[in-house]
């Protein structure tokens, strides 16, 4: 088994799938990237059970095939210490030995058997596990997840908040995120189904297709049953294990009537907001927002320490005067994860859920939504 390769496109592909692999893997096999070469196709594949990331590279140069598992932190290592320049690689698939030689001299390292590597499972097609597929833009589904992935819980003993729900209707397609104090959603009418189907996706390999999509240009397939994802991509295909349950009815918790609006430059906002929220109490990082007419006042204290800080910003502001009290960095982090120039703040009472909604479209088939639960003054 022999190829030729650019160092540096290699070590692109290898970065970008190493972040699959655990620092905590309770096999050893998991600790290496599968090498498999099947004519010019070179395919490395890394798991960690619950997620697999594949990438494929077209090879010019190539003798025979076959399959091995080479140590990722190793391989990563070496290649971080060429510049871009031809690598060839040859691989004795009965000593398990891979020779890495460049122009000036070389090295040699050891490899195991890739028969021990995970086998990847197929996706179900059954009458009570259906296959559901369908074709998305790069550019959307990343979108959808940079503005939804950071509303998930880090609580791992309530599993079903740490993924993202993702629902496929016959009128739209929406990714939702919430750990249950703030929450996310993003909605595109132009991408649709026959038939009404959902899936959780779980954050590991959500944060993964981030990185990834914003390289891709073509359509993504993507393909799951009740357990299973598989997304194909033109270099990468991604397959995860899917939460299992019912995500919870987080339509009931968005509020519909909320007649106190407020409009205002995000960027002065969060500019602002966070130089307040420097002054308030660590132990609940409570900032108090006072609104009415033209005038925002924001701010917070320190009563352990003694300190206040207050900033006060021009806005616009429809409704009754009103004083409510937000988890500061809970709304610095929705505010800085919506792309817009002006946002809005949709409440109607102090003690429930406030919209955060960004004012200036990109897409007129996209509709975000953030919602953040008030805390008491």
């Amino acid at each position: 088994m022999e190829f030729i390769v650019s160092s540096a496109d290699l070590l692109a592909q290898l970065n970008t799938i190493k972040g699959v692999i655990s620092s905590k893997n309770t096999m050893a096999i998991l600790d290496n990237f599968l090498f498999t070469l099947d004519g010019n196709t070179l395919k490395i594949e890394a798991t960690d059970l619950e997620t697999r990331l594949e990438a494929r590279m077209t090879l010019d140069n190539v003798k025979g095939g076959g399959v091995v598992a080479i140590d990722a932190k190793k391989l990563v290592e070496i290649l971080s210490s060429y510049s871009d320049e031809p690598l060839t690689f040859k691989i004795d698939l009965t000593a398990y030995k891979v020779d890495i030689l460049s122009a000036s001299g070389g090295c040699h390292i050891p490899a195991v058997s890739g028969e021990d590597f995970p086998k990847t499972m197929p996706l179900s097609d059954t009458e009570d596990n259906p296959k559901v597929s369908f074709s998305v833009s790069p550019s959307v589904l990343q979108k959808g997840l940079s503005s939804v992935v950071f509303a998930t819980a880090d609580d791992e003993t309530r599993p079903i908040l740490t993924g993202i729900l993702c629902e496929l209707t016959t009128e739209h397609f929406r990714m939702v995120a919430t750990d249950s104090h703030k929450l996310a959603r993003y909605t595109r009418t132009d991408v649709k189904s026959e038939k009404n189907a959902s899936f959780i996706l779980p954050k590991k390999p959500a944060s993964l297709l981030k990185g990834i999509l914003a390289k891709e240009t073509s359509d993504v397939l993507v393909e799951f049953d009740s357990k299973q994802l598989v997304l194909t991509m033109s270099s990468y295909v991604l397959g995860c294990r899917l939460i299992e349950g019912r995500y919870p009815n987080y339509a009931a918790v968005i509020p519909s009537e909320n007649p106190c609006k407020l409009l205002i430059n995000k960027d002065e906002f969060a500019k602002k907001l966070h130089r307040v929220s420097l002054f308030s109490n660590p132990a609940n990082n409570l900032t108090r927002l006072e609104m009415s007419g033209s005038r925002l006042l924001i701010s917070a204290q320190n009563i352990d320490f003694a300190s206040s800080g207050k900033e006060e910003l021009t806005c616009r502001y429809e409704g009754d005067e009103m004083q409510i009290g937000f988890k500061s960095k809970f709304l610095e982090t929705i505010l800085n994860n919506i792309n817009s120039e002006e946002v809005g703040l949709e409440m109607s009472d102090p003690m429930r859920a406030s919209l955060i909604i960004p004012v200036d479209k990109e897409d007129e088939n996209e509709d975000v939504l953030m919602l953040l639960m008030p805390m008491q003054i």
